[in-house]
């Protein structure tokens, strides 16, 4: 005869004693069984418990966020004149929206924090991969009225930044600049995947957050990816900075930094310091777990928090050096608005640094060389100097025999960014912005 277990499966009455739920491998559910009034008023009234006075708090901070950032983004959309810079600082306006809107579900529907907060912390890979093809754009801008072959010669081998700084690296290797690139981009795939697999382990019930890290569990599989992948990123960023601080002066790159790391590292702190409390100061009630409360407090904490940020953002990525001209019509917010939400120069940037290591590993002497101008090899494929490697300069073929090339620098104009390009590959013609 059938009988429920205890996790409300069906199993054989002779062994219901030792009936196990292969469904339910996690030893603590983040939830109650009891069900929450989930009604903020009924026809007695507003029930201003301690829940719904959080409530209220998280969704009027999130309304403001959400005003602050519409405003800083509207102003870039009609004022949209350097599309290759623009389009990544709307996508990084884009973050604390974002994280306000998703905290709110996630505090109203507590239940499923787990899921939101999957959701909430993928775009921060987004953010990231934005801001530094940002400050690519940022140093593109800053040489078209240098001579790039000054700039070359003052970059010379360089120590990397701590805790690696006994090795040093050659900015002038074509190599460089795509590790860099993919020091950062590999986030963007990573994290929404590990946020995929967060998401189905814990449909599953085998993430199992809430019994905290044990190599039983998938949470800290998942956790371990994304740390390593994130200080990876973090680290690409802070090497480019070090690298071009002289050219990015000016920009103040490192308010426009400090503005999205800092969301990052109050999340993430502050989720862990509310981890650490619970059973200690946190306490759980009828209605939620000491795992529900933390994750209110910390979905509370961030939408509080997301309106200093919007106004942090607004200030560090201003509109007003971008202002169209005098007596020119606004631009429309529908082109800028599209730009920032089609990640095909994402998509680019990763299938040709894609191909540029597999020419690597095949051993093709375009991918191996010094980046100073030097003749095609035997193989016909042109080596990168510094400049075309960073999208400075670009290479113009001059038939000088038919088995050599000559190579002359041709200065990049800007014509209100339209025709800024991140990084011309030897693979594929310059692509026209």
């Amino acid at each position: 005869m059938l009988r429920l277990c205890n996790c409300q499966h069906p199993c054989l009455e002779a062994f219901h004693d030792q009936c196990r739920c292969s469904q339910m491998v996690c030893k603590t559910s983040p939830n109650t069984v009891a069900i929450d009034e989930s009604n903020f008023w009924d026809e007695n009234g507003v029930h201003w418990n301690a829940h719904r006075i959080g409530w209220a708090v998280a969704g009027g901070c999130a309304a403001m966020t959400m005003i602050i950032s519409s405003t800083t983004i509207l102003q870039h959309c009609r004022n949209y004149t350097n599309r290759p810079q623009q389009r990544q600082i709307l996508r990084i306006l884009y973050m604390p929206p974002i994280y306000a809107i998703i905290s709110f579900l996630s505090y109203r529907f507590f239940r499923h924090y787990i899921y939101y907060s999957f959701i909430e912390i993928a775009y921060e890979a987004v953010t990231l991969s934005a801001f530094l093809l940002l400050i690519i754009e940022y140093v593109g801008a800053t040489a078209t009225g240098h001579s790039t072959d000054k700039a070359l010669e003052r970059k010379d081998k360089m120590p990397l930044p701590i805790p690696f700084c006994c090795w040093r690296y050659r900015p002038t290797k074509a190599y460089f600049m795509y590790t860099l690139k993919w020091s950062v981009l590999q986030y963007v795939i990573i994290r929404p995947a590990a946020s995929i697999a967060g998401i189905i382990c814990e449909k599953f019930e085998v993430l199992c957050h809430s019994d905290g890290y044990s190599w039983r569990y998938a949470a800290v599989y998942i956790e371990v990816i994304n740390f390593v992948s994130i200080s990876i990123a973090l680290y690409g960023l802070f090497v480019f900075y070090g690298l071009m601080k002289e050219e990015l002066e000016g920009r103040r790159p490192m308010a426009k930094f400090l503005a999205i790391k800092l969301i990052v590292m109050f999340t993430f702190y502050q989720s862990f310091v509310f981890g650490a409390l619970e059973g200690r100061v946190i306490h759980a009630t009828e209605f939620w777990t000491t795992t529900n409360i933390a994750n209110g407090l910390n979905a509370l904490a961030i939408c509080i928090e997301m309106v200093f940020f919007a106004a942090l953002m607004w200030w560090a990525y201003t509109a007003n050096e971008y202002k169209r001209p005098q007596g020119t019509p606004p631009t429309s917010i529908w082109r800028p608005l599209w730009d920032s939400i089609n990640y095909t120069d994402f998509a680019l940037e990763i299938a040709t640094s894609f191909r540029f290591f597999f020419d690597y590993v095949r051993g093709k002497p375009s991918a191996h060389g010094h980046g100073h101008r030097v003749p095609n090899d035997l193989s016909g494929h042109t080596k990168m100097d510094f400049g075309e490697a960073f999208g400075l300069t670009s290479a113009r073929q001059l038939p000088v025999h038919p088995t050599s090339v000559e190579y002359t620098t041709l200065p990049r104009g800007h014509d209100e960014g339209e025709n800024i390009v991140l990084t011309p590959y030897p693979f594929a013609s310059r692509v026209e912005r």
